[in-house]
């Protein structure tokens, strides 16, 4: 008899899980082993089933896909991963590729796309849309400087989680123990993404990250 592929779902929209469930488990081999809205739900959902693909949001409750992405690394839980996102690929997906995951889409590509890249990852391949494949090519090899980025691509990975949760209206303090840091190692990070956009001070900050959150949703 022959096994079904083995998938695991974390996502914290439940309708949209819901949908990507239900087009998961319409095809023959696969079957979807377990789901998850938050990071150490989906730790525990992937340690006990050990599945053979995960798929994941970027935004997650609590927290977010790229830090799950590092903690199954940590935790040596090797399943192949494949983020599908509403955010853009060129602010994540290289991100998530340098964090573990083996492709990246957006919500926004037709269900026929998302299955293939889903069984693209399954056979042990990387995922991605030509124009972002061939832009981190160009930037690997040299031919486009940091001033050329985006300003909010300079940020690192723990600077764009700040300034997410900044935009959300969330204090020093709450991101201190959300991300599980001192109020002061989060100053530095506000200073450093201030720096890195030229901004002034912090009313600009909270209003540049609040634009940005409400852009993006």
């Amino acid at each position: 008899m022959t096994m079904n592929t083995r998938v695991v779902v974390v996502d914290d929209h439940p309708m949209f899980r819901e949908r990507l469930v239900q087009l998961i488990e319409k095809e023959p081999e696969m079957e979807v082993c377990a789901e998850a809205d938050n990071v150490p739900d989906a730790l525990a959902r992937i340690r006990e089933n050990k599945p053979e693909v995960a798929i994941l949001d970027i935004t997650l409750k609590g927290s977010n896909g790229l830090e799950l992405l590092k903690d199954l690394r940590a935790h040596g839980l090797n399943v192949p991963v494949l983020v599908l996102s509403m955010h853009e690929e060129s602010l994540y997906a290289e991100r998530a590729l340098r964090a573990g995951a083996r492709g990246y889409i957006t919500k926004y590509e037709p269900s026929s796309r998302v299955l293939g890249a889903l069984r693209e990852v399954l056979r042990g391949e990387i995922y991605l849309d030509a124009k972002v494949m061939a832009r981190i090519v160009k930037r690997a090899v040299g031919k486009r400087k940091d001033d050329q980025l985006n300003p909010i691509e300079r940020l690192s990975d723990r600077e764009l989680e700040v300034f997410d949760l900044l935009g959300r209206g969330r204090t020093t303090r709450e991101i201190g123990a959300r991300l599980h840091v001192g109020l002061t190692t989060v100053d530095t990070y506000r200073a450093r993404i201030k720096e890195k956009l030229r901004l002034e001070n912090g009313a600009r900050l909270f209003a540049e990250a609040s634009r940005w959150v409400q852009s993006r949703e």
